[in-house]
């Protein structure tokens, strides 16, 4: 007879962890699947459910603000707002305890357990319950519980050691998402700073200028970025209609979305057609894989097509299909492809001349200048050269990794040349005279030794808009107030020296001591 009974156990014990065995290949299969860490705790206690016999499933996890446990999971209920005010204290009821002690809590028939509260009021009274805490890196992060069926009341131990291997599974699950969770929070974090910076270093703040014309420019873009109309930007090359580019995409509903720009004039009709518009896979030598063009790329956001006017007719027939449906095909392919893009082109060219020549479509021509933004050019701005001069030294400093300062002698030369370059070769010179500064201090000295001041024609217009300087201003240093002097007085000292008041042995003294650079005539 008692053969037969340890028999009868050791089936029992054979089929209870064959049972365990497929419950816990089920579990791991659950804990794969996703990244849900919600989704993951109802299988996982669904899994306890039907492949292990563990009834009403619960996992409660630990809120790191109130120190209290809160229901996460209940196998059956799927519904997360029946379960979030269901939360379990330090101490309080058989969750409490596991919470304080870290310690599993086996109770061989709930109706005789005083601490069991049945919050829930799920649990059959008449069953055992196991309770176990779950773990992350030896902390504790929460409990997992469940009732063995009538049948496993003699292996509750067993029992307790199987929910303690499904726990240590759950606590890898839980750890695993909340480093997600917290990757997702620090990219996040990441996502914003960076749109933030694009953003500042975009914004209207990068586009220095208080001359009428330039607040005029101002005024169009704060306007014009509201919506979604095409913008022609026209202006000489360096005058910064990339700059007025970016200021109307990243002011506009569109920020969030890309902007995709392209050199039109950089490329032959055949890659610019590929570039902007992709090519299918074989549709030319050399196209091995499937590519999305930059009106692909750009689909919700902006595209800032530059140098539009360099484009061949056989080319502008096909952007005009563009501009006017908004579709096209791949090359090499026969899908219409349909985008949603705002469209900003810009060009230093006279359009309505080619139009009239035949050299530019006149249809595309009205698609595009729909809201032209003319940027002047810095020869007809000569007042925002100072705060220009700044703004760039600024900025080359900081590429440097050290503090620039640009006197005002220095910007007075800077206002004398005609900058037939403009801003880009105002930044060119300005770069090279901070090379030459070995003080961080870019003078007239400095901007006269990289040979700017040779190629300044004096007669030139530019010349006359210089003011004079306030020679008795307290704030003007010694040197500065001799140069200025100077260039008042043509470069004469004698004459210098009665601006100064003093004697042109006094200045010429001055001149030796401050080491100053005489133009020469």
């Amino acid at each position: 007879m008692t053969s037969e009974i340890e028999r009868d156990m050791n089936t029992m014990h054979t089929d209870l962890y064959a049972k365990e065995l497929n419950a816990l290949y089920a579990v791991s299969k659950v804990l794969s699947r996703s990244l849900n860490l919600n989704e993951t705790l109802h299988g996982v206690l669904e899994e306890l459910h039907s492949q292990a016999g563990m009834e009403h499933g619960m996992v409660t996890l630990l809120e790191p603000e109130s120190g209290e446990l809160l229901l996460s999971a209940v196998q059956g209920i799927a519904d997360s707002a029946t379960l979030e005010d269901v939360r379990y204290r330090h101490g309080e009821g058989i969750v409490g305890t596991i919470l304080q002690k870290g310690e599993e809590v086996v109770v061989d028939t709930v109706s005789e357990e005083p601490r069991f509260l049945s919050k829930l009021g799920l649990y059959d009274p008449s069953l055992a319950f196991i309770g176990v805490p779950v773990e992350v890196e030896d902390k504790l992060v929460g409990v997992l519980a469940a009732q063995p069926s009538e049948s496993d009341r003699s292996f509750l131990n067993e029992r307790a050691r199987f929910m303690k291997m499904v726990a240590n599974l759950v606590g890898q699950a839980v750890r695993l998402s909340w480093q997600v969770e917290q990757q997702t929070k620090d990219l996040t974090k990441e996502r914003d700073r960076l749109k933030r910076a694009v953003r500042n270093n975009y914004g209207f703040s990068n586009i220095v200028g208080h001359t009428p014309t330039m607040r005029r420019v101002f005024e169009l873009v704060r306007q014009v970025a509201k919506w979604n109309t095409t913008v022609l930007i026209r202006g000489e090359s360096g005058t910064g209609k990339e700059l007025i580019a970016n200021a109307i995409h990243y002011n506009s509903p569109r920020a969030n979305g890309p902007i995709v720009k392209l050199n039109c004039a950089a490329l032959p009709d055949n890659l610019l057609e590929s570039e902007l518009f992709g090519h299918e896979k074989g549709a030319f030598t050399g196209a091995v894989n499937q590519r999305k063009g930059r009106f692909e790329q750009a689909n919700g956001g902006t595209i800032f097509l530059d140098e539009i006017g360099e484009i061949s007719g056989q080319f502008q027939a096909k952007l005009l299909r563009v501009l006017q449906e908004g579709e096209f095909e791949r090359v090499g392919g026969s899908k219409t492809i349909k985008v949603d893009v705002r469209i900003i082109a810009a060009t230093n060219r006279d359009l309505e001349s080619d139009v009239e020549q035949g050299g530019f479509r006149e249809d595309l021509y009205y698609r595009l200048n729909v809201m032209p933004i003319n940027v002047p050019a810095l020869r007809e701005r000569f007042e925002d050269i100072p705060k220009l001069a700044e703004f760039l030294a600024g900025k080359i400093g900081k590429q440097q990794g050290r503090e620039l300062e640009i006197t005002d002698s220095a910007v007075r030369v800077l206002m004398r040349y005609n900058w037939p370059g403009n801003v880009r070769e105002l930044e060119n010179w300005l770069e090279r005279a901070a090379i030459m500064s070995e003080n961080g201090v870019i003078d007239r000295d400095v901007i006269a030794a990289t040979g700017l001041e040779e190629q300044i024609d004096v007669s030139a217009p530019a010349a006359a808009t210089q003011n004079n300087v306030d020679l008795n201003d307290p704030e003007l240093d010694e040197r500065e107030r001799v140069i200025a002097a100077l260039e008042q007085a043509g470069w004469v000292q004698a004459k210098a020296a009665r601006l100064l008041d003093m004697t042109p042995r006094q200045i010429a003294y001055r001149i030796k001591t401050l080491n100053i650079r005489v133009k020469q005539f």
